[in-house]
């Protein structure tokens, strides 16, 4: 079994219960660090399971039989080209050229800013960047833009969903996760 990070953005607790970190604990969330920032729970997974996806469906799971409701997943899936340096290692410089339509070969173009478009700053998915990376051959972790893609598409499905079935969030987060993994099979 791997070791998968993530980070579920939750409301629904009140960090002031005396027994607020027991519950989440007994729920079976004992391998996060939880921590409160800006009005929400912040659950810091580190999950042992056998694909990211069963890690993160189980701690969603485990989050909210505690009594969360998960907001959002993290890393963030908008990604600045600094953010994007971080994350692979390569230069600020190289990722500017990249978006630029500099250093691309025989590549296909770098993705398209999704917000701040006109700004000096833009904004990238970063499922969206890290599959061309992918694709490029600039990503050392092959599973990162699976990964990726898989938190960007649950974070909407997290808009969308009805939440009042627990299981509904799993199963759209299953049916994520395969359709992704197709989509990369076939991209490759």
């Amino acid at each position: 079994m791997a070791e998968h990070h993530f980070t579920l953005i939750a409301s629904g607790l009140s960090p002031e219960d005396d027994d607020f970190e027991e519950g989440l604990f007994a729920a079976g969330c004992d391998d996060a660090t939880i921590s409160v920032s800006r009005g929400r729970v912040v659950l810091d997974f580190a999950r042992e399971e056998k694909n990211f996806i069963q890690a993160l469906a189980s701690a969603v799971e485990s989050a909210e039989a505690a009594g969360a409701r998960i907001e959002r997943i993290e890393p963030d899936p908008l990604v600045s080209a600094s953010d994007i340096a971080r994350r692979t290692n390569l230069t600020r410089a190289a990722i500017s050229n990249y978006a630029k339509g500099m250093r691309l070969g025989n590549f296909p173009p770098f993705p398209s800013p999704l917000a701040r478009v006109s700004s000096d700053n833009p904004l990238w998915d970063w499922g969206d960047v890290a599959g061309w990376l992918r694709r490029c051959h600039k990503l050392s972790d092959p599973d990162a833009s699976v990964e990726a893609r898989i938190i960007s598409l649950a974070n909407r499905a997290l808009l969308i969903i009805p939440r009042s079935d627990p299981q509904s969030l799993r199963c759209a987060l299953i049916s994520v996760a395969k359709d992704e993994r197709r989509r990369s099979s076939v991209a490759a």
